[in-house]
């Protein structure tokens, strides 16, 4: 079982891994590694998340077969079987035992064919404390396929023996003096994507598989891992393509997810984790971004016809426009800028390290009886907060969807337990987030729209337009018909069956 850590270098700072102290001492090791990655026309070994490789080190040829990766957060580990074979001409599946032919059941063997290459320089250092030990490798190198090339410049901190936390140990320590970022793509993933066999695409929400006899310590870190996961995965879209701005929404919606997960330690009478506080800072320094992505993506265009153009007013709307545009692309430029900065790969590995030890629970309550006592504590604060619903003002309606985030973040964790009778209630849950969720985005439009700089009394004038359709849209829905909340009530719990 190979269990390692993953992270980005960038290029400028390889010298100072190099001669960081807790290398410098260390002989290192040096290798040109040659890979090449094998599948069928198809791409079958990818669909199961096995990676199939032959590479050269020195005069020898070694195959490598991996099985699906477990990830939480950048620490990775998965089954992997090797074998000196003769050439690298074509895998030899005669050198794999039953367990690892086990897993290509059903692939058809001589379709596999080589699919990328990775050729890279290799640099590995050996170290240990009394109760564990590591490689630390530094790769250098591209990515090839017969169209296009991508660079490689990362750190592996691969576990030899010991305990896993010894990997984050050694991470934090060369994160002293190295801007080190959180890589949880494998080489074959970047590769498959390059050859065009993935087309990269946000990771949505990771529902945690909860046992209901589970203990509950356990199914809580479950839950705290499964956000973890989705929060690594959306970091490297967002910040390679902030076009798509669906990877900065799902990468706050995990965010999210975790910081509702770190409040659960109090049902479970534990401390709330220390991370805590700077992840809700994280999440306010990448609020701007995603209300600006909102507003021209979902508001605006929702109130367009609200707007006459005419030929007279036509070249200041488009002004107003450009200046949303790049107050836009300024916040969005901001938020990368906070999520390359080392104290976010910090805290991300804190997270991590942090949920290799389930705590001692002297309730030793299973997941279902914990998952009731706290869906009936997230659906009493939603009643409270929803009491009045017709008459309710921005600010109540806004603590009400943010009551009623917090009950489906619960409910989607704790799915696993009770299966389909989740769903009704879950489409009714939805309906009033989507109620609720659109007064707040005007609210927020009107916010961001008046902290824009006015260069010109028409671009003021045109500024002041906008908010005023949008604060008049707002009073508009002042009296909620209070339908999707009636109908909520009506649902049934499904944690009382």
């Amino acid at each position: 079982m190979e269990i390692e850590l993953k992270l980005a270098l960038p290029p400028g700072h390889v010298a100072r891994l190099r001669n960081h102290p807790l290398l410098k001492t260390v002989r290192p090791n040096q290798q040109t590694l040659l890979s090449v990655y094998f599948d069928t026309p198809a791409f079958d070994l990818m669909r199961r998340r096995i990676a199939l490789r032959i590479r050269r080190c020195d005069e020898l040829w070694v195959q490598t077969l991996k099985a699906e990766t477990k990830s939480v957060g950048a620490l990775t580990s998965r089954p992997e079987w090797e074998a000196v074979i003769a050439n690298g001409d074509r895998p030899d599946f005669l050198a794999l035992p039953l367990e690892a032919l086990d897993v290509l059941n059903g692939i058809k063997l001589d379709r596999i064919a080589p699919v990328f290459t990775t050729e890279f320089q290799r640099t590995t250092w050996l170290i240990a404390d009394q109760a564990s030990q590591a490689e630390v490798a530094l790769d250098r190198g591209a990515i090839h396929t017969e169209t296009a090339d991508r660079a490689l410049c990362e750190v592996e901190i691969e576990l030899k023996s010991g305990a896993p936390e010894f990997l984050f140990t050694v991470a934090l320590q060369l994160m002293d003096q190295i801007p080190l970022q959180v890589e949880p793509r494998s080489k074959a993933q970047r590769g498959y994507v390059l050859c065009g066999a993935i087309q990269p695409t946000p990771t949505k929400t990771i529902c945690p598989a909860i046992r209901a006899e589970q203990p509950a310590i356990e199914a809580w870190h479950a839950i705290l891992q499964a956000a973890l996961v989705q929060l690594t995965a959306n970091m490297p879209g967002f910040l390679e393509q902030a076009h798509d701005t669906e990877y900065l929404h799902q990468l706050r919606i995990a965010v999210r997810r975790l910081l509702s997960g770190a409040l659960l330690a109090k049902s479970l009478r534990q401390p709330v984790p220390q991370w805590y506080q700077p992840l809700r800072e994280l999440m306010a320094g990448l609020n701007a971004a995603r209300d600006w992505d909102v507003l021209l993506q979902q508001t605006l265009p929702a109130m367009m016809p609200l707007f006459a153009v005419s030929s007279e007013n036509h070249a200041i709307d488009n002004a107003v426009l450009d200046l949303m545009h790049d107050a836009a692309l300024r916040a969005r430029r901001q938020a990368q800028a906070l999520l390359r900065e080392a104290e976010v790969t910090r805290l991300i590995l804190d997270i991590g390290c942090g949920l290799l030890t389930a705590p001692i629970d002297m309730q030793q309550r299973d997941a279902k009886d914990w998952a009731k006592a706290v869906l009936d504590q997230r659906w009493q604060k939603l009643c409270k907060r929803c009491r009045n619903f017709s008459a309710m003002n921005p600010q109540q309606r806004h603590r009400a969807r943010i009551a009623a985030k917090k009950m489906r973040y619960t409910a989607d964790a704790f799915a696993s337990i009770y299966g389909k009778q989740v769903e009704s209630f879950m489409i009714a849950l939805s309906a009033l987030q989507d109620e609720l969720g659109d007064t707040n985005d005007l609210i927020s439009g009107q916010q961001l729209l008046r902290r824009l700089p006015v260069r010109s009394a028409k671009l003021g004038f045109a500024l002041g337009r906008i908010c005023g359709a949008m604060e008049g849209k707002t009073w508009e829905s002042a009296g909620l018909s209070g339908s999707a909340w009636k109908s909520l009530m009506q649902s049934k719990l499904f944690w009382h069956t």
